[in-house]
Parts: C-alpha cells; structure tokens; sequence
C-alpha cells in the first residue's frame, strides 16, 4: 500500500528532525520537469511497507527479487574469515598444538558467538551489508567420524541465522573449503577423508604434499596457501572426489566406490544443515562448493609443469607422486617477480624419504596402475595422460564429473526446500576451464557466483593504482586498469547468459588486504592506501550494477594475526582497530569505501549506480515499467549522511525511514527516473 500518495507531482523529502519543503521550497525547471532541491526540514518520519511472505528474497526470471516484485541489488558480505577453523580449541592456522587432533574440535562460536550477534549484526546493518554468504564447513558439521553430526553446531547456526532474520539480513549457505582441508593448508573436508585412503597426515611436510601454516611456522609466505591446489594432497582428494569411480575404481571405502563414499557424506552433512534451517524466510538457498579443483583431472601430461604459475615448491604432477612414495626429487622453485612469477632455482624434496601413505603400502595411484614399482625401488610411469583419456574418451571435466555431481548436489537441497537457489562458483584448474554449463539441468534455480579479485593488490599486498591484470596480461594506466577490471566484470556476466542461461549473478568474493604496505597503516592508523583499493574495486562492481558478498567480516580480526587463517588479513572490521566498543564504528577500516549509499530495491530496472565517496554524492537512474504501490528504497548510511542531505528528485514522491535510513521513492509515473543525494553541506 502506498502510504504518500499526493495529487500533485512535488518531491517530498520526510526526515526526523527536518523541515518540510513544499511549494515554498527552491524548485528548478528544466525541460517543463519539475525538479525538487529537497534541504534539511522537521517532520514525522515515514516507515518502509512491510510484505508477508514465505521468502524475503526470490529468484525468478534472471533476477533477485522481492515477493512484491521489486529488483533487489544485494549488497553484502563473507562472513566470515575464521569460519574456517574451529573455535575450541582455537583452531587459528599460527597455532600448532593440538593440530592434528581432529575429531575433538568445536565450530560453535564461529563466526562470533551468539551472544555477541546483536553487536555484529547491528553493526553489518548500519554498514548497508543486508546480505551475507554465510559460511559453513564439511569439517564443522561431521568431524568426529563418517556420520556422526555435530548437533549442537547445527543448532548454533540455525539460530545465528533466526537472529540475523531479525536485523532484515538474508544469506546464502556457502559450505567453504579451500584446498580440500585445514590438514591439507586450507580448510573445508574433516581430518578422515585423508584417513580412510590411507593418507599420514602428519606427513604432509615431509612429502611436499601440503604447505601448511600450523606445521611450516611463521613467518608464512604470504598466498603461498593456494599452491596446494597444485600439490599431492589436495590433487588426490579432489581427483577421487570428482572422478575417483574413473580414476581410483580399485579404491573403496565400507565396500563403496570412494567418489560415492565422499559425495555422499558431504551432500549428506550439508542436508543434516538444511533440514533445520528450511522455511526460515532469510535462506535463498545453498552454494555448491567454494571454489573446487579439478585435481588432477584433464591435465594432459603429469611429467610436465603446471601451466599456472606457483609460488614456491613447484614440483609437476607426477613428481608430486613420487615424492608421497618416498622418492626424493630435485623440484623448481618460483618467487614472487614484479608483475609474475621469477625462478627461485631448484631444491631437493623428501632427503628422508618418508612415504605419507600408512602401513608402507603403496598410494592410491600406485594402487589403480598409474605406475609400477622397478625391483631397484623407483617407478615406471605407465601412461602420462592417465587423467585426460578414460577409456580412450578425452576428458571433459565440466561435462563428466562436475556437472553430475552439480545435479546430485542440487535435487537433493532443493528436496527440502524447493525455493532455495543453488550457487555456483569458479571452478579452480591447472589448465583454462570455464564455468559448467548448467542450463541444460532443468528445475534448479542456478545462480552465478563467481569470484573476482584484483590480483595484484592481493599477492603484492600493495595498492597500485596504474598497474593491472587482465586476462593474464599487465595492463598500465589509471583508468585503462580501471576499464580492464570493468570489463572482466561484464565478461562475467556474459558468461553467465552463456553458461547458466536466465540465471542471476552476484559477485561471491572480492576484496583487498588490509596489512598492504608491510603493515604501515597499523603503526600510523592512515588507511587511504585501503580505501583506495577497496573503492575501486566496489566502483568496478557498481559500474556494473553487480550484486556483491565482500570478502570479508571476521569478528576476531587483529593487526597480529589477521583473519586467524594463513596470514590472511581482508576483513573490513578488526579488535586491534576497536578503540570504542560503545561506538558501532570503532574497529572498522577504510569505512569511507567500505560503508556506502546503494539503491536496495528498485520499483524498476537500474540502469546505472555510481558513488563517490569524496564527495559523498549518489547517483541513480533507472526505469519503471509500470507503477506499483511499492517504492524504490535508497539505503543512506547515518556514517556517511548523518540526518543532513538533499535529494534531488524528478516526477515522484520521497520520503524517509530514519530508523531503518532507507529513502523511500514512489514514482508517479513509468519511464526513466533519477534520484540523486548530496551531504546537504555540498
């Protein structure tokens, strides 16, 4: 129901402690338009329309919507960053005691606990951050043992998310792994997916099988965690998940195929999840996977290097078997260059000879007749493309192995609640490989979320602003870089049309490292470097009129030791920055780009979005189709506007919730409409 509908054709801006400017008011012309220069003015505030519905948010016809129909932008955020190791006891990635002990853990108090979620919900929704990605692990729901349910973590989640309900904050379910698992550098999969083929842990250093934080020890060289995808570890475990009944088809668990055994315990530990958050209006639905490898599946030639680069150790496929088997091998090396990767020379791996198999048998791949033992202890190879070719079949990693497990994944979700969306992400590889393409999988609502980061910012930890990366190539010039990442942006959206058919897009993941610049901004508190880069980066993305889940919030952030995991340090909210608790602000950083004015639902189609946060100025257009008794809401941040603006307005009626800072727009008429806000100082 429309709660302004006047008769004449004013702009009216309502805001506590404001005054009302009617007729009397400063009111231009242009182009027989009447225009309204709302100012500062004392009245009653207006309350944004409640709607009752099953859903907060819909996806329907290619598009996130609400159940009155309006086109949401969903601007959110990961949370959060040490949701990937547990909390009891304190499973931080620096702290080695108690490490491989991993059965006897506690995710419950992750990502803060629930006593503390009033302070960080408050404070997410003050931000403008309505949306989370919400993350979960394999390991935090069945650690103990294949089947055994970690109930109480369950029940914390279920209600961390009634309460985030509660603050008008929705999310999507992402259960999180990077390479595989804690135990293999990342986290994600429990300690006995390693266990039940035979896999020593606690002899990843060793072998070269996994760099891992808790292990190697400080200082930890900063993003080498993600080479793991290119090490033994990680490889076998996403290989025999994906591709194990083509690949490993001797290798079986409780008499089960061991690519059926690990699927059907993860979908099964995320179902033990979704059967007790289903129906909660907040929950559009479950991501598949954060950012799954291929493993060793489709690389052509184990002998040779990987294509991408890795920081490092960089032994080829085959060398990292061999060095699990207790071959010692000469590997190269690779350093962090200017703008890529330099030669670091070669080191000898595995002097002791330690095999990270248990009982001295041979591994897996020894086992499947990937190679067979000489009788002078060494290997022979038996075929190199042994992970391209399946019965004399090239390989198609997309087609064969993850899009059946896509579909597997997705039924047996939406089984409990038929509304909820599936999400979908980048698809890690050593070779180029393109999202699947899901069109074709019928009664699923696919969406498109995809990360994106700016990569030189994040390896480097500096902020560059005339130096880039697109399609692998350096790109040099302030806006040229800028147009670069814009354009990587709208390729994503492209692919999206091409890949998931009418599917909608948000961004899952971006972000910048806030310990760039060696840390400086900790010693001298100046975090404009920071805002520069996370300004961009959210430009890219609104130029875009991108949806978004930033990465990230970690409630336990300090300066010391970053997001708790891998010397990792994103989070836009730190305790080493929180001088005043009593202040929603205080431990915030780079807040300026960070907090930002944004359209949360248009009566209409946005075509285009633009914020400066230097001079504080939000522009919007977009089209309305027809009229509808629901407005368009304008999230205004009190951080960035206070209860002092002005809107300027055209052929439509304004008013403003003060308590939930949404600008409310009713147009009163179809066609294309601007809404711009100014601080009422400018």
């Amino acid at each position: 129901m429309n709660i302004l509908r006047f008769t004449n054709t004013l702009a009216f801006l309502l805001i506590s402690n404001i005054s009302l400017f009617s007729a009397s008011g400063q009111t231009n012309n242009t182009d027989d338009k009447k225009r309204i220069d709302t100012f500062p003015g004392d009245i009653p505030e207006a309350t944004v329309p409640e709607i009752s519905a099953h859903k907060n948010i819909i996806v329907n016809d290619g598009q996130f919507t609400d159940p009155a129909g309006r086109t949401l932008f969903l601007r959110g955020i990961n949370l959060g960053g040490s949701s990937k190791v547990p909390c009891k006891p304190n499973g931080a990635t620096h702290i080695r005691d108690g490490f491989f002990n991993g059965k006897d853990v506690s995710f419950v108090g992750r990502p803060f606990p629930l006593e503390e979620a009033d302070e960080h919900f408050s404070r997410l929704k003050a931000w403008g951050f309505h949306f989370l990605r919400f993350l979960v692990t394999w390991e935090a729901i069945e650690h103990e043992g294949p089947d055994i349910y970690d109930r109480e973590y369950i029940a914390f989640v279920k209600a961390l998310v009634e309460k985030a309900n509660e603050y008008g904050i929705n999310l999507i379910i992402d259960p999180h792994e990077d390479v595989w698992s804690r135990f293999s550098g990342g986290d994600g999969a429990p300690l006995w997916t390693f266990e039940i083929i035979g896999m020593d842990v606690t002899k990843f250093q060793e072998t070269g099988a996994a760099i891992v934080h808790n292990t190697y020890g400080d200082p930890f060289p900063k993003m080498i965690w993600y080479t793991n995808n290119y090490k033994l570890a990680a490889s076998t475990m996403f290989t025999l998940f994906f591709g194990g009944n083509d690949f490993a088809p001797k290798t079986k668990v409780e008499g089960v195929p061991v690519q059926d055994y690990l699927q059907q315990h993860y979908i099964s530990a995320m179902l033990q999840l979704a059967k007790e958050i289903k129906g909660l209006p907040n929950v559009i639905g479950f991501e598949l996977m954060n950012e799954p490898s291929a493993g060793y599946i489709g690389i052509e030639d184990i002998t040779k290097p990987y294509s991408s680069e890795v920081i490092g150790d960089a032994p080829t496929p085959w060398q990292g078997i061999l060095l699990g088997e207790g071959i010692q091998q000469e590997i190269q090396r690779f350093r962090i260059g200017a703008v890529s990767l330099k030669s670091d020379g070669k080191k000898i791996l595995n002097k002791g000879k330690v095999t990270v198999w248990k009982e001295g048998k041979p591994g897996i791949w020894i086992q499947n007749g990937l190679a067979e033992k000489t009788p002078d202890g060494t290997y022979q190879l038996n075929d190199t493309a042994y992970f391209s070719r399946v019965n004399g079949q090239e390989v198609d990693f997309n087609e064969m192995y993850y899009k059946p497990f896509a579909r597997k994944f997705a039924e047996a979700i939406t089984a409990i609640d038929t509304s909820w969306a599936i999400v979908v992400d980048n698809v890690l590889s050593p070779y180029p490989l393109e999202l699947p393409r899901l069109k074709d999988i019928e009664g699923v609502k696919w969406v498109n979320g995809s990360h994106w980061y700016d990569d030189i910012t994040l390896v480097k930890k500096k902020y560059l602003p005339f130096l880039g990366l697109y399609e692998r190539k350096v790109v040099f010039g302030k806006r040229k870089v800028f147009s670069a990442f814009a354009k990587t942006l709208n390729n994503m959206i492209e692919e999206t049309r091409e890949r998931f058919g009418n599917a909608p897009l948000f961004l899952g993941e971006f972000g910048i490292p806030f310990d760039m610049n060696s840390a400086r901004a900790y010693r001298t508190g100046n975090f404009s470097a920071q805002t520069k880069a996370l300004d961009r980066s959210i430009r890219v993305a609104e130029k875009n009129r991108m949806s978004y889940t930033l990465w990230n919030y970690t409630a336990d952030n300090t300066n010391e030791r970053g997001d708790q995991w891998n010397g990792e340090d994103l989070s836009i909210f730190s305790l080493s920055q929180q001088t005043n608790p009593n202040n929603i602000n205080s431990g915030g950083r780079a807040l300026d780009a960070a907090i930002r004015p944004y359209p949360k639902k248009i009566n209409g189609k946005l075509r285009e979005y633009a914020y400066d946060y230097k001079t504080k100025e939000l522009r919007i257009r977009f089209k309305v189709e027809e009229l509808s008794d629901y407005p368009t809401e304008i999230f205004l941040p009190e951080y960035v506007y206070g209860d002092a603006f002005r809107v300027y307005a055209e052929n439509g009626q304004l008013a403003f919730d003060k308590k939930e800072r949404i600008l409310l727009y009713y147009p009163d008429r179809s066609g294309e409409h601007n809404v711009i806000v100014k601080p009422a100082s400018f």
